[in-house]
């Protein structure tokens, strides 16, 4: 037990350290780069603009247009995870219900986010575009995999819940659901950065009143490079931050589906 954790603590620490040196060594690539162009309104400098993002992380401003886009964000993702899962189901079970939604779903993966940025400004309020783009990020995945998770199921527990007659609540939160749990959670992974890159994407273009996109347009139209990188780190930092969050959480869920038994 106790060499099982040491090695865990140094597997951890080894990946840690390997991040940590690859971080470096492009910084150290940007940084000579800079130094080589000597130009700072196309190419900063790393030790500016990680100042500038210190600046940012001593105001309570930088938190609360986090925040704000962070809601807008979220709001979508978790709508797209609802409907993509109860869209899936309804494809997998009632076959003509697939056959209507494949062709919506392949037009929602293959359109720019740009073009449907551009057409949603048409029929919503600004306010509203970061929130239902960073929806239709998410709900062609988390319906495919849906899908998948539903055609991979244990055909053996679903032949014995038939014979024993159990009801189809209980079949679906006991047998179902955590079968398909694990393929809906990579889905969310997989969707969640995509979401918060779409969903700022939106932003710059929507302009609501206080977001992180309209810094970063802010940004760009008075030629503040070092603001514009900046709020790109952060980006990049909150979503990484995200993503351990969402992993963490449903690795908790993962591990109690897996340890109830299925003929509870």
């Amino acid at each position: 037990m106790t060499f099982t954790m040491q090695d865990k603590m140094k597997k951890t620490f080894k990946g840690v350290a390997e991040t940590f040196a690859a971080l470096l060594f492009w910084i150290l690539i940007w940084f000579l780069v800079a130094k080589k162009l000597d130009m700072p309104f196309v190419l900063p400098s790393p030790e500016k603009v990680f100042l500038r993002l210190v600046e940012f992380l001593k105001s309570f401003s930088f938190y609360q247009t986090l925040y704000a886009s962070f809601l807008r964000v979220i709001s979508g993702f978790i709508g797209g995870l609802i409907c993509g899962c109860a869209m899936g189901y309804l494809s997998f079970f009632i076959f003509p219900v697939k056959k209507l939604i494949s062709p919506l779903m392949a037009i929602v993966r293959s359109t720019p986010v740009a073009s449907f940025i551009l057409v949603v400004l048409f029929w919503m309020e600004k306010e509203g575009v970061p929130a239902f783009i960073s929806f239709l990020m998410v709900l062609p995945i988390v319906w495919q995999n849906t899908l998948l998770g539903l055609e991979k199921r244990d055909r053996g527990l679903i032949e014995m819940a038939k014979i024993y007659r159990i009801p189809a609540s209980t079949r679906f939160f006991k047998i179902d659901f955590p079968q398909v749990f694990s393929y809906i959670i990579s889905a969310g992974k997989v969707s969640l950065g995509l979401a918060w890159k779409a969903g700022v994407a939106a932003e710059v273009l929507a302009l609501p009143g206080e977001s992180v996109g309209y810094m970063i347009y802010n940004a760009k139209m008075y030629l503040e490079q070092v603001d514009l990188y900046a709020w790109t780190i952060a980006i990049i930092i909150f979503s990484v931050i995200l993503e351990k969050l969402f992993f963490t959480f449903t690795k908790t869920r993962r591990n109690r589906y897996a340890e109830s038994p299925e003929s509870e």
